[in-house]
């Protein structure tokens, strides 16, 4: 009898280690039962809204491509307020952009929205408000979890009334509570921030976007949960 579940164990680990990867911009079984829907197709820029120069962002090889060309946004159709977002991100040297949420006014995210850095800051040893995984100006992430540019990352952010969680590479590296930013242009520790309004008031719903910053910047495999 030992010998059997013994085997029956074996052929189990064989089996996993030999399953067929999930491909990029899919679904799971699992994911699609707990309530997960893609974002990005994979093939096309149906769902996405640019804004900005013809040519800013394209599919190449699966993957949601800013060129750099200009600077803008490309937005998600539909508003989202609390919610789990989870993406793949690969960035040039000293590339520069940003994963944006809860934008109400897409003319302006930069104050309207809430941007958790991405940035080619592999090695920085303390990282700071405006590196990746950082609430951008808002707060740093604890440790620099980035790979080095040319790899792939994840994040998986959390978006629930006031608090707001970064996972980066499966590492929690930043936390927030909304409700301590209850003046504009000023962080809780008293370090001015640039932004016009306080962050107390980015708890309603608006949309997602990705922030072309004149560089080369991949993204796939986006995918969100609305939490209810």
């Amino acid at each position: 009898m030992q010998r059997v579940a013994l085997l029956g164990i074996c052929l189990a680990s064989i089996s996993i280690l030999f399953a067929t990867p999930q491909q990029p911009n899919q679904l799971s079984d699992q994911e699609i039962k707990e309530g997960w829907k893609l974002l990005f197709d994979g093939e096309s820029l149906n769902g996405w809204t640019v804004l900005g120069v013809e040519g800013s962002w394209v599919v190449e090889d699966g993957t949601l491509h800013c060129t750099g060309k200009g600077s803008g946004m490309i937005y998600a159709d539909g508003v989202y307020k609390n919610f789990e977002l989870k993406l793949e991100f690969k960035v040039s040297p000293k590339g520069n952009s940003g994963v944006f949420l809860r934008t109400w006014d897409k003319n302006d995210p930069v104050h309207t929205g809430i941007e958790v850095q991405v940035l080619d800051s592999h090695g920085k040893e303390t990282p700071s408000r405006h590196d990746c995984g950082a609430i951008y100006d808002i707060h740093a992430p604890s440790k620099n979890a980035v790979k080095p540019a040319g790899e792939w990352n994840t994040y998986h952010i959390i978006c629930k009334d006031n608090l707001i969680v970064v996972y980066l590479n499966g590492e929690k590296v930043n936390e927030v509570d909304l409700s301590r930013w209850t003046e504009a242009g000023r962080n809780p520790d008293g370090t001015p921030n640039k932004f016009r309004y306080a962050y107390n008031t980015m708890t309603r719903a608006g949309s997602i976007g990705l922030q072309n910053h004149g560089n080369r910047i991949w993204y796939r495999n986006i995918k969100i949960k609305p939490l209810e």
